[in-house]
């Protein structure tokens, strides 16, 4: 699933890519899927997007923003981004192709589920908007309005002190484009358990835990995304994570004990005993 350094790496490479480029083909829902999630009628994007010329994408939390003209067409984290050259094979399901005049492409093809929105204006109509809205308001994780003085303001209220770690970093849209994937390798340099109650941090752990959510999406970023995803390109990013289901039952590179896996709020956690305590 997209994260937020898999977003920000997306929305570079589109800036790169299809910039300035104008919209002359469009085709919805080639594919069925009833978890692709969309705002308005979907049938009515093709008209909605012809003629456009491709202006600045961006990164919103988890979601990838691409404004032509006046309308926006953004994609949540489900949402897999490829774009294909002139004459290159294309593939058989998808549900969004976007064509330009030099006849290159993007299409989207949604994973378990994930939306493909296309709206004009700064919001829309459905479901999504709250969490759209969120990510657009919120400081971008890896931007330097994400200060330590924001994120302290954030971890040191008091609706947040018997969350747990996992929770305060990625539920609530607390921090847009923090999700299961990204907050495990966090708190494994921060050296913090994912059950961890916020309340038994120290100061100084809270401040360590804000040097780790920075440092960590940061090398992230700069490695192309996580190895577990791909880009635009439909490369693999570089950024191999520390914890994952592809290093249970491997042993920790600092202590040497075995990584752990346990079911938590509904998905996965990945810890080292000896490193986390809990």
């Amino acid at each position: 699933m997209i994260e937020a350094p898999e977003a920000v790496c997306l929305a570079r490479q589109l800036n790169e890519t299809i910039k300035g480029k104008r919209v002359t083909y469009v085709l919805v829902r080639h594919t069925p899927h009833k978890f692709t999630f969309s705002c308005g009628n979907p049938d009515e994007y093709p008209e909605m997007l012809q003629d456009k010329i491709v202006g600045e994408s961006c990164a919103y939390g988890g979601m990838v923003q691409v404004n032509a003209g006046d309308v926006k067409l953004v994609f949540t984290d489900g949402a897999n981004l490829r774009y294909y050259a002139p004459g290159a094979k294309l593939p058989d399901k998808h549900q969004l192709l976007v064509g330009f005049e030099d006849e290159s492409c993007i299409i989207v093809s949604v994973r378990m589920y994930g939306g493909i929105l296309c709206f004009a204006g700064d919001s829309f109509d459905g479901g999504l908007n709250a969490y759209y809205s969120c990510a657009r308001t919120k400081p971008q994780v890896m931007s330097d309005a994400f200060t330590k003085e924001y994120f302290l303001g954030l971890i040191n209220a008091g609706d947040v002190q018997n969350k747990s770690a996992k929770a305060f970093l990625a539920t609530d849209q607390m921090i847009p484009g923090l999700g299961n994937g990204v907050l495990q390798d966090i708190l494994y340099n921060a050296r913090v358990h994912p059950k961890t109650k916020i309340a038994t941090l120290s100061v100084r752990q809270r401040e360590e835990l804000y040097h780790h959510v920075k440092e960590t999406t940061r090398e992230m970023l700069e490695k192309g995304g996580r190895s577990s995803e791909k880009d635009l390109f439909d490369r693999k990013g570089g950024y191999i994570s520390y914890l994952s289901k592809d290093t249970v039952g491997t042993h920790c590179l600092r202590c040497g004990d075995t990584i752990l896996k346990e079911n938590y709020m509904g998905g996965s956690i990945y810890y080292c005993n000896t490193c986390q305590k809990y």
